[in-house]
This record gives structure tokens, sequence and C-alpha cells, in this order.
């Protein structure tokens, strides 16, 4: 599979995120506290709020709408929600932020 870089992983603040433009929108790649990526679509599977705006802890992330909270791993509403944000695969590797390139288009 090939990769697209992003970023450097400071590039990103802790507990943070970043945007990118993929083919079908906005995809959100955050920054967990031990430093792991998770990429998702930058869309609530709610009422589609930003994600990349919501607090995130541990591997989740809080819609900034309505609180939904999102697993970044899997991109699963936590119940009693229910719904999916599209998932992307995302590492880093030597310090860098990779996008796989058939989800980044």
């Amino acid at each position: 599979m090939n990769w697209l870089d992003i970023c450097a992983l400071e590039e990103i603040n802790t507990l943070g995120s970043r945007i990118i433009k993929g083919p079908k929108g906005d995809i959100a790649i955050f920054r967990t506290s031990d430093d792991q990526v998770f990429a998702l679509d930058d869309r609530c599977p709610h009422k589609g709020g930003p994600l990349s705006q919501g607090l995130i802890y541990g591997k989740r992330v809080a819609c900034p709408l309505h609180n939904w909270q999102i697993d970044l791993e899997s991109g699963q509403a936590q119940a009693p929600d229910h719904g999916c944000a599209h998932q992307h695969l995302a590492r880093v590797e030597s310090g860098r932020v990779l996008l796989a390139l058939q989800d980044a288009g």
C-alpha cells in the first residue's frame, strides 16, 4: 500500500487535529495523548458536525454540536447513539504522519 506524507507529528497538537482535503470532503487527522494518529471523515454521523473541532480523550472524539462520542479507531458512534464516520488508514513513521493513498485520493 502507498502512503501519503501529510506532516510531521509535531505539527498536530497533542489531543488536536489537522484537516486535509479528500476527494469526498475533509478528512480530520487526530493525535492522541500517546501520539497515536487516527483519520476520519470530518463529519459526525449525526448532523454532520465538524469532528476536528471536538474534544479528544483517550481514543474518542466528542462532536462539538451534540456531544456524540465517536471512536477514533473505528469511527463508530458510542451507545446509545448509532452511526459511523468513515475511517481512513493513518500511521506515524519516523516522526511523520502518513495517510493511505487509496483513502486520501
